[in-house]
């Protein structure tokens, strides 16, 4: 890919076309849920994410919504527009899943909508970059040790695929932007970007040390620690395993279109220094009796 292509017409169309014509429509209304056994049940119940699932979807279609009602451009609107309802579909699912389920989750105060859509555009899409990362290595993870039944988990893995959706379109969008920039404009917003993904990495790091501590009940970062739940997974194992699915899960898509490349860089430098050790999986957990 040239840098005259990025920013421009073709880059646009391409990036929004792409994201409109994979949209997968659904109505979470219409969701089978599966009887979970007392076991799997316990399970879901267990996973210290829902407060902070719930309240992050909920902000985030916001945040994207917001965007999307205030962007000029017509075929960027109606690619911004759907992700804010993607992100919105998203926030019913586990509104009706907690419900279903009867998982307690906590009341929060709906946001206002931000004053400056494109910052909180970035900061959600690149917060969505760093998470989705380490969500897709989880996933896989689940899946393999069968931790949860596959009617439960089939009804999720279109949805990590929508995230991945999102991030592919994040960071392209943010590239077409700051190529469109004037020149001697584009040092600021590349400093505003360069402040906001700070922020994001830095807003993470905090969370999963936060996970970590033992006086702390925060949900914030758990997909960064999570994966030590589901068996005897060293450190590098993990990351080479998020790294592997997070390369599946944008593969599909057009190779002219930009993929993030701040967190697997990052974890490819960190697999260079990471000493390797034996894996001593743990069994499969056994699932609900029959």
């Amino acid at each position: 890919m040239t840098a005259r292509f990025i920013g421009s017409e073709e880059h646009k169309r391409l990036f929004c076309d792409s994201f409109l014509e994979t949209h997968r429509p659904f109505d979470p209304i219409d969701i089978a849920w599966p009887r979970l056994g007392a076991q799997s049940l316990s399970r879901l119940k267990a996973l210290p994410v829902w407060n902070e699932a719930v309240r992050t979807e909920a902000e985030t279609a916001l945040k994207v919504q917001t965007l999307g009602a205030s962007e000029p451009d017509p075929l960027l609107a109606r690619a911004i527009a759907l992700q804010g309802y993607e992100e919105g579909r998203h926030a019913a699912l586990l509104r009706l899943l907690t419900s279903h389920y009867g998982i307690a989750v906590a009341d929060f105060t709906t946001p206002h909508p931000p004053k400056d859509p494109v910052r909180a555009f970035l900061s959600t899409g690149y917060g969505e970059c760093l998470d989705s990362f380490f969500a897709f290595g989880l996933f896989a993870i689940g899946l393999r040790s069968e931790y949860f039944p596959p009617a439960l988990t089939d009804i999720f893995d279109p949805i990590l695929q929508e995230e991945a959706r999102h991030i592919l379109f994040i960071v392209n969008w943010a590239a077409y932007l700051a190529a469109r920039t004037p020149v001697f404009v584009r040092p600021f917003w590349e400093l505003r970007r360069a402040g906001t993904i700070a922020a994001q990495i830095l807003g993470h790091a905090r969370d999963a040390m936060r996970v970590g501590g033992e006086e702390s009940d925060s949900q914030e970062g758990f997909t960064m620690n999570a994966h030590e739940a589901f068996g005897d997974l060293s450190a590098r194992a993990f990351l080479e395993l998020c790294l592997a699915e997070n390369d599946r899960r944008l593969a599909p898509y057009d190779a002219r279109l930009l993929r993030p490349a701040l967190v697997p860089a990052a974890v490819r430098f960190v697999l260079r220094v990471l000493p390797r050790r034996p894996e001593r999986p743990r069994p499969a957990p056994q699932g609900d009796p029959a």
